[in-house]
């Protein structure tokens, strides 16, 4: 899941009905760019933006993801540590079948998800080293719980990363929550992309994405 969209939410300040970003956004900065002649289908509100601008400042400056998520949940007081998956730089690509590589925020929002997908990649990964402390906090939990988020573009680019899938398969108990619920996602494209992967829009075709690491699928009433 994304690491902005997890500290907002527990931090208290997540716009729940949007479903991403900042409560009480507003969008100058953004009126400001399109005005100058800048691309606007990607939409950060001026909240957002001092996020982002903090986090590429530092991160430019040499100090690695773990160290400013680290930070910036410090600052926000979030009652958990929030580790992410890599300090490397790991992006999702989508190859459509009419032949073009797009960056994910490209296909999610620019094209609202309207291509047919070929394949999806997720380029670094391959190269990519768990981020500190992951590792650890796999192996001593009680329970690895897999949200209902989409598990090929939220939580595969995390299974992606050399040596976390193994650990999760290892550890004492894995389970997920299924964002699939009579035939459609809890949000976003999950569907599509279950197909694209030959996999039915279903529990089932995510129970297949997680068929070596779960011990226990959570689905919704509707799909019993």
């Amino acid at each position: 899941p994304d690491l902005d969209s997890v500290t907002y939410t527990l931090a208290g300040m997540g716009d729940l009905e949007r479903g991403w970003g900042l409560r009480g956004e507003s969008w100058t900065a953004l009126g400001q760019l399109g005005r100058l002649g800048a691309e606007t289908w990607f939409q950060l509100g001026d909240l957002d933006l001092a996020t982002h601008i903090l986090r590429t400042e530092r991160l430019h400056c040499g100090r690695p993801l773990s160290e400013v998520t680290r930070d910036l949940a410090e600052r926000l007081r979030l009652p958990i540590r929030l580790l992410p998956m890599t300090d490397q730089a790991v992006t999702t690509r989508v190859h459509t079948r009419d032949g073009r590589d797009l960056h994910l925020q490209e296909y999610l929002v620019r094209e609202s998800c309207r291509p047919e997908i070929a394949s999806l990649e997720f380029r670094g990964a391959e190269c990519a080293q768990p981020g500190p402390g992951v590792m650890d906090a796999i192996r001593d939990a009680d329970l690895v719980l897999l949200a209902p988020s989409n598990p090929i573009i939220s939580i595969g680019p995390i299974l992606a990363v050399p040596g976390i899938r193994a650990q999760v398969a290892a550890a004492a108990q894995v389970a997920a929550v299924s964002p699939i619920v009579s035939g459609r996602a809890v949000k976003g494209p999950a569907v599509a992309m279950l197909a694209a992967l030959g996999l039915p829009a279903s529990p089932a075709g995510v129970a297949a994405c997680y068929r070596d690491l779960i011990q226990l699928l959570v689905i919704d009433e509707l799909d019993r």
